[in-house]
């Protein structure tokens, strides 16, 4: 049943009392396999043998997702576009459909609610799980494993790909190391035997300036890590982060699975196909850009009292600007006025830019932000008026309605 490497692969027999080899690996992690091509293809049936490549379409276009027929061509995320089509030719090309992934992602979610509350969403299409509460009724982890698997692909049509360990980061590694479409369970008597062989950049916290620090230091494999002298790793790398790795190459993480995590900032950016130059587009985008994260913060029930800006030029060079509110909001005409201050004030109107965010920080439960009026200051009414595009949106999309000056043709009008 257990490999060489303590590796357990899909299709291994279990007992049904949980007493096997995964009687202490009650961390799950699923990853959904090639998430927006696999719910693409699912759309369209007539895509069967066909490529699938997820992304945007213009000269700045790239891939957001790419199915395993074009991944074998050398198609991956975040490739530009040109270059993706140029190695796959062939390939069918969607623009992302947002709302349709979510939807799929909520009732994959609600699969994984259904067997433990102990969930925390990652990305639409990959979560932890912590099973160690559903054991009693469900059997070991393995075997819920298996269920979840099971039910995914018979109630949505898609597959995932499941790790199972006594950790989050060892689960995470496993569910890539079995794709697409498999199950793995790491044991806590092989996880060395896992580890070792791995490159240290497929340890989280491990980006490329760390693995070249380490590659300096003759230190290229996860078990070459683990025998490093961890007083020497810790001068080399710091306290902490060299204190983290060690514990890392050994196996060890107690970060818990925490379900009620929630996002520190909502944000939205757009990148243009060609550097925009003129403030008026550049103001306009960032109207839309601000209602676009009220709506978010609506739809979570909450609100934000820094909004930030991000302005990138052409040469990839980045600026960021904040301002923190009395009070916090969830009305895009307010989180634009600031957006356009700050935008005002970067010193970059009229200078060609690649990319232009809005993000909001600071982010509180609506439910209890009670705003007191100044003796000499108006209600305008807007976030009434907004609950109300909202409405509207959500019955007929979120095309049907928008600002004025959004459908304005003249960009002077702004």
């Amino acid at each position: 049943m257990v490999s060489p490497r303590g590796i357990v692969p899909l299709g291994a027999d279990f007992p049904p009392d949980g007493s096997g080899p995964d009687s202490d690996c009650s961390i799950l992690h699923l990853d959904m396999d090639a998430f927006f091509a696999s719910v693409e293809r699912l759309r369209d049936p007539g895509l069967a043998d066909t490529p699938v490549i997820v992304g945007g379409t213009g000269p700045r276009g790239v891939v957001s997702s790419a199915d395993y027929l074009a991944r074998a061509r050398g198609v991956h995320s975040a490739m530009p576009m040109a270059r993706a089509l140029r190695l796959c030719p062939d390939a069918a090309v969607r623009s992302p459909r947002g709302g349709a992934y979510r939807e799929v992602s909520r009732a994959v979610m609600e699969i994984l609610r259904s067997v433990t509350p102990l969930v925390q969403p990652l990305s639409l299409d990959e979560a932890f799980l912590d099973v160690s509460g559903a054991r009693r009724r469900l059997g070991g982890p393995v075997r819920i494993a298996a269920m979840i698997r099971d039910r995914v692909r018979r109630e949505q049509g898609l597959t995932c790909s499941v790790g199972v360990a006594a950790t989050r980061f060892t689960a995470k590694l496993g569910s890539t190391h079995c794709k697409p479409d498999g199950l793995l369970l790491v044991p806590t008597a092989g996880v060395r035997a896992f580890l070792d062989p791995l490159p240290v950049g497929a340890l989280p916290g491990v980006g490329d300036r760390t693995e070249q620090a380490l590659a300096r230091m003759g230190v290229r494999t996860v078990g070459a890590l683990a025998r490093y002298d961890r007083d020497l790793l810790r001068m080399e790398l710091g306290d902490k982060h060299g204190t983290r790795l060690a514990d890392l190459a050994h196996g060890i993480d107690d970060s818990p699975v925490e379900s009620e995590s929630e996002d520190k900032s909502i944000g939205a950016e757009e990148t243009f196909d060609v550097d925009v130059a003129e403030p008026a587009t550049v103001r306009r985008e960032l109207l839309r850009l601000s209602e676009k994260v009220a709506r978010r913060l609506r739809a979570s029930g909450r609100m934000g009292r820094t909004v930030s800006v991000k302005l990138r030029r052409g040469d990839f060079s980045t600026i960021t600007r904040a301002r923190t509110l009395p009070d916090a909001t969830d009305v895009g005409r307010e989180i634009n006025a600031v957006a356009r201050d700050l935008y005002a004030e970067s010193g970059l109107a009229g200078t060609p830019l690649r990319l232009v965010g809005v993000r909001m920080e600071g982010i509180v439960p609506a439910a209890g932000v009670h705003r007191q009026l100044a003796l000499d200051e108006q209600d305008t009414g807007w976030r009434d008026v907004e609950r109300v595009m909202d409405r509207v949106a959500e019955r007929f999309g979120p095309g049907a309605i928008q600002s004025a000056v959004l459908a304005k043709r003249d960009e002077n009008d702004v």
